[in-house]
């Protein structure tokens, strides 16, 4: 999903009514997918080769395994502060 797609789809209006009514959050803490083929959704990665900084490198790799996890984290949170 784009960055684009994502902001078109927080920008609609959401409206309700009695076929489809607000829910409250007890409700939707509680909500399940249909089927459990549904309960894990990766995301496409893609492989890229990228020069880091030395010591962000070291420091994102001293946490142990998963580095790799944690840099795309980071970049994810700070596309989605960015707001475009």
């Amino acid at each position: 999903m784009t960055r684009e797609r994502i902001l078109a789809i927080k920008s609609h209006p959401v409206t309700y009514d009695e076929d489809s009514p607000k829910l409250t959050a007890e409700q939707i803490a509680g909500m399940r997918p249909a089927h459990r083929a549904y309960w894990k959704v990766e995301p496409i990665k893609e492989a890229v080769s990228i020069k880091i900084d030395a010591d962000v490198l070291a420091w994102f790799k001293a946490e142990g395994k998963g580095y790799q996890t944690r840099i795309n984290k980071a970049l994810r949170e700070a596309m989605m502060r960015s707001g475009q």
